[in-house]
């Protein structure tokens, strides 16, 4: 008959260390697991670092302990969580000093039994708090290689108070534990500010859309497009109708990438929208809107940026350029101008000359389109992988001078764009297309023969000047006949309108009848005859062909002789008189005083 043998002590010892050993591993996974929760759990960094330590010292049961990440690029340690007899939380370490920065750089865990034997034992804290060290504890915390910081724990409750290498190991382990979780809490915040960030940039991009005009106001002759090559853009244009039917347009490009740049952008362009429904001169305009930038924009940024107006019944466009790329100005013949900046871009100097103004150019558009657009149009890519360059916008635009404006910039862009996933720079065009106010200006009209009889002999003569037949004096007459015009009663729209069928008219005067040889005179006078005033413009260049003076066909976009229609439009009146003694031409233009 068998018998179970008698279990001895010794076995029994066995079994019970066994027993203690396994308790003491299942502690501590539950106390690791508990850690990673309370991390994952929680969105609060630095409650779950005090917990953490305070977790820790107590399973190792020591007297305190306190957690250190590194900061400033690794160049300290910050205390971020404290536990025991004194509360070092928030101490700042050079990363080397002490016993903790000996162990985040050597990257090894260590035990002191002893701080007295130690040379890099730190004695400040224990001076300033009368608390007395006598063991350490400290084991680095890292993850895949980057150094997170470290814990350390002082004095052992028990015994001697000194630790043991089995508490050395148990450290290890948590700080290992320790460090994961907290990378993963760093993962999980940038994450979220990665998300909020997007989300506040997608809302930016929304709100500097709103800002760039839709297409839908009606407006025919002006179109833009703009293309982030990041989610918000430092480039802008825009363009809106005036209540005597001009159009006001410009068109940016801010130094710099990302929100600063779209938020200076977004500035620029308002001011410029805003200020340009009261201030008529272009380069005023801009001299205004640069003052303002250059008051409160972050130092180092600037704006280069065209602003200007155009006219759709004369074809004229009057523009300013702060730094920016020269405007492109094709011909309906499809010949090239270019416009370099006299001034600097908007924001670098309040200094611009004596009115504080920019220079502004006039341009007689003739049935072409002007091109203004940013330097990421210029540097877009070839399909063999060059640059487009000037002369490749060029190409473009030939190709596609028949396709409708808007449609235009489309295909032009995403030429630019050829075979690329990232855009280099933002992609911003605005075209100001003449030709079809040109075909409306162009409607074939003549100029009448008017009797003397119906010259109104009996008007009162106002103001009389005569001027050499030269281009560069017409601005003298432009200011002449509007300031007369404003004396005699007739209202700031009618007296702009009476300007420019003058200008028009000597604009024809000087190129056909004197033939741009700036030898001969002009006369005019301007009279009044009740509620009308009368205008009249001899020359004294070779009698012409009263029928000949005529708008031509739209086939026919040879420049000279598009203001025919123009002044009919404007003037109750026009006809030719006949021809004086002595030869030469009169005109006689009559408005109703409005």
């Amino acid at each position: 008959m068998s018998a179970n043998p008698i279990t001895s002590a010794e076995d029994l010892s066995i079994n019970q260390t066994t027993v203690d050993l396994n308790n003491h591993v299942y502690d501590q996974l539950e106390l690791l697991s508990e850690m990673s929760r309370d991390f994952a759990a929680s969105r609060d960094i630095e409650a779950s670092l005090a917990r953490a330590v305070q977790h820790i010292t107590d399973h190792v049961n020591a007297e305190g302990g306190a957690l250190f990440l590194l900061e400033d690029e690794g160049a300290t340690l910050k205390c971020h969580g404290s536990v025991g007899m004194t509360d070092i939380t928030g101490i700042t370490l050079n990363s080397d000093q002490g016993i903790v920065g000996r162990c985040v750089q050597s990257d090894k865990a260590e035990i002191v039994r002893d701080v007295a034997d130690d040379p890099n034992f730190h004695k400040g804290v224990d001076d300033e708090t009368g608390y007395t060290t006598r063991s350490i504890l400290c084991a680095p915390m890292r993850v895949k290689g980057e150094r997170i910081g470290a814990i350390e724990l002082i004095n052992k409750r028990v015994g001697d108070g000194l630790f043991e290498e089995s508490d050395l190991h148990l450290l290890e382990a948590m700080s290992a534990s320790a460090a994961l979780a907290i990378h993963n809490a760093r993962m999980a915040d940038a994450l979220v500010e990665q998300e909020k960030l997007a989300r506040e940039l997608e809302l930016a991009a929304e709100i500097q859309r709103s800002l760039l005009p839709d297409g839908n106001d009606g407006i025919t002759e002006v179109r833009g497009i703009n293309i982030p090559a990041r989610t918000v853009s430092g480039d802008f244009f825009d363009y809106f109708q005036l209540d005597d039917k001009r159009i006001r347009f410009n068109l940016g490009d801010v130094s710099g990438k990302g929100m600063n740049a779209a938020l200076l952008m977004a500035k620029t362009s308002s001011l410029y929208r805003c200020l340009g429904k009261t201030i008529d001169q272009p380069g005023k305009l801009l001299g205004r809107v640069n003052a303002e930038i250059c008051e409160t924009a972050t130092r180092g940024m600037f704006v280069t940026m065209v602003g200007g107006i155009y006219d759709p019944r004369s074809g004229i466009v009057r523009m300013s350029n702060a730094g920016h790329e020269p405007p492109l100005f094709r011909t309906a013949e499809g010949e090239y101008t270019d416009f370099e900046a006299e001034m600097p871009p908007v924001g670098i100097t309040t200094f611009l000359g004596d009115s504080d103004e920019y220079p502004e150019l006039e341009l007689r558009l003739n049935g072409g389109a002007l091109y203004i657009f940013t330097d990421g149009v210029t540097e877009g890519y070839l399909e063999d992988g060059k640059e487009f360059g000037v002369e490749g916008v060029k190409g473009l635009l030939d190709d596609l001078s028949s396709v409708e404006p808007g449609s235009r910039l489309e295909q032009v862009v995403r030429k630019v764009n050829w075979g690329t996933d990232k855009l280099r720079d933002d992609l911003t065009m605005l075209v100001i297309d003449d030709a079809a106010a040109f075909k409306e200006r162009s409607k074939s009209k003549s100029i009448d023969v008017v009797s003397s009889a119906a010259a109104d002999l009996n008007s009162d003569e106002i103001m009389r000047i005569t001027v050499p037949a030269r281009a560069d004096r017409l601005k003298l007459v432009r200011n002449w006949v509007f300031e007369t015009a404003r004396f005699c009663d007739c209202s700031e729209d009618t007296s702009h309108g009476m300007v420019i069928a003058v200008d028009e008219a000597l604009q024809n005067i000087i190129r056909h009848a004197y033939k741009n040889s700036g030898i001969g005179d002009i006369d005019i006078s301007i009279q009044r005859s009740d509620e009308k005033l009368i205008i009249v413009i001899r020359d004294y260049a070779e009698t012409i062909d009263t029928e000949t003076v005529r708008s031509r066909d739209v086939e026919d976009v040879r420049p000279g002789g598009l203001g025919v229609h123009f002044i009919q439009e404007v003037m109750d009146e026009a006809g030719f008189m006949p021809p004086p003694e002595g030869g030469g031409n009169v005109l006689r233009l009559v408005k109703q005083i409005q």
